[in-house]
């Protein structure tokens, strides 16, 4: 994307088409506009349109630029938190709203599938969470009763079935989460975008907002070339917030992240690693994550960015790592590479910011994008359209706060996961 193939890597390679666009350059008129081509903008354009309203989309680049175009692509319910944490930092009532919404997240983001035709393929076949050693087990027992207490149809696996399932005996066991997935996360936000625009709704790309203000009862909000006078803004920008709203990206640190993608593996190794395509990660500080692709890629990746010395380092990682996990592929080539960032809070929660009246949006995603992105998405086109109030959305109102130290610890992460990676799986 931009000419990058370190942006968008494979995604970029295997997605459809984006929908054709321009820039704005011209005054219009609409009710709402969402700012971010996402999939919380999108979603939310998508359900805002399908009920009439007039809904402009305005994004700086193209739809699936930042996050939504870049992660591993895992249909996950939940959070990166452990369910009964949840709660706490949100109070009894947000918290097990939250879960229960989150949790239910998954279906949602196949119902859009289906329902919009979107060529993303979209696997429903789990996800397996993956335990290294005896702590990361605990782990997942402890999360295993957590959400199972709470209705989830979740499931550990013990290290047998673990190495059936996964093709390597690396782990001591799994949690299974038939609600999950995966899907191809580009394909999936530009099929958003497809259905945006047939339900009504107008996107400009390369239309960075720069400024946003009150015009009587109505808002103004202005790009380099052109504005749009409307009721509501909806703010889906993320950690790749800039312009009047550039403290959703100063309450994150990033976290980078990045993927190389095998090429295409035959049949014979294809049925020995992941038969039934379930998306996976694991346990460690420094997390990986793998999974395939139609095609039979696999798809392999960790917290890193793939820049300076980083890039040899991650890449030489990864080969390593693929080689202990999975010996019988042999050697390995890497047919594409890329990374991004992810936007991490300081308690691994998202945020609902109200940041004037009518100017709304959820941020904070902690690399969990897709499904959470997508009901949330749904929720704020909900909130506007008065079918709940904010005192019913699953997560509390609190303002933006910038976190102290951010680029110290941002690089921090980074060296830290150079360090890792240059040590791991050397011997």
């Amino acid at each position: 994307m931009l000419g990058n193939p370190r942006s968008h890597g494979l995604w970029e390679k295997t997605a459809p088409v984006a929908p054709a666009t321009s820039i704005l350059d011209e005054q219009l008129l609409a009710d709402v506009v969402v700012v971010g081509a996402g999939y919380t903008g999108m979603s939310a354009a998508l359900h805002l349109a399908e009920t009439g309203l007039s809904v402009i989309i305005l994004e700086a680049v193209e739809a699936g630029f930042g996050g939504a175009g870049r992660n591993v692509g895992l249909i996950n319910g939940g959070m990166w938190v452990m369910p009964d944490d949840v709660p706490k930092v949100l109070g009894a009532e947000h918290g097990e709203r939250a879960l229960q919404q989150l949790g239910q997240a998954p279906l949602l983001v196949r119902e859009v599938i289906e329902k919009h035709r979107i060529e993303c393929e979209l696997e429903t076949n789990g996800t397996l969470h993956l335990a290294v050693g005896a702590q990361g087990l605990q782990e997942l027992r402890d999360r295993h009763r957590q959400w199972a207490a709470r209705g989830a149809p979740v499931q550990l696996l013990d290290a047998e079935e673990t190495a059936r399932r996964v093709g390597s005996s690396a782990y001591a066991g799994a949690l299974f989460d038939p609600r999950a997935g995966t899907l191809q996360p580009l394909a999936y936000a530009r099929g958003l975008a497809h259905a945006a625009l047939h339900a009504g709704a107008k996107l400009f790309t390369s239309s960075a907002v720069i400024d946003a203000r009150k015009q009587g009862e109505d808002w103004l909000v202005e790009t380099a070339r052109g504005s749009v006078s409307c009721q509501w803004v909806i703010v889906a920008t993320d950690a790749y917030s800039t312009g009047p709203w550039k403290r959703v990206r100063q309450e994150q640190v990033h976290l980078p992240y990045f993927n190389f993608a095998t090429k295409p593996l035959s049949d014979n190794l294809r049925r020995s690693v992941l038969p039934h395509r379930e998306g996976c990660w694991d346990t460690k500080e420094v997390l990986s994550s793998f999974r395939m692709d139609q095609a039979g890629r696999l798809v392999f990746g960790s917290v890193g960015a793939l820049r300076n010395s980083g890039a040899a380092v991650h890449r030489a990682w990864a080969k390593r790592s693929l080689k202990r996990l999975f010996p019988q592929l042999g050697t390995l080539e890497f047919e594409a590479e890329w990374y991004g960032h992810i936007g991490m809070t300081n308690d691994a929660v998202p945020r609902f910011h109200r940041f004037d009246s009518q100017v709304v949006g959820f941020s904070g995603y902690n690399g969990r994008g897709i499904a959470p992105g997508t009901t949330f998405g749904k929720t704020l086109a909900d909130l506007v359209l008065g079918k709940i109030s904010e005192e019913q959305l699953p997560l509390p109102l609190s303002e933006p706060e910038a976190v102290s130290f951010r680029a110290v610890k941002e690089a921090y992460y980074e060296m830290g996961a150079q360090i890792a990676h240059l040590t791991e799986n050397r011997f």
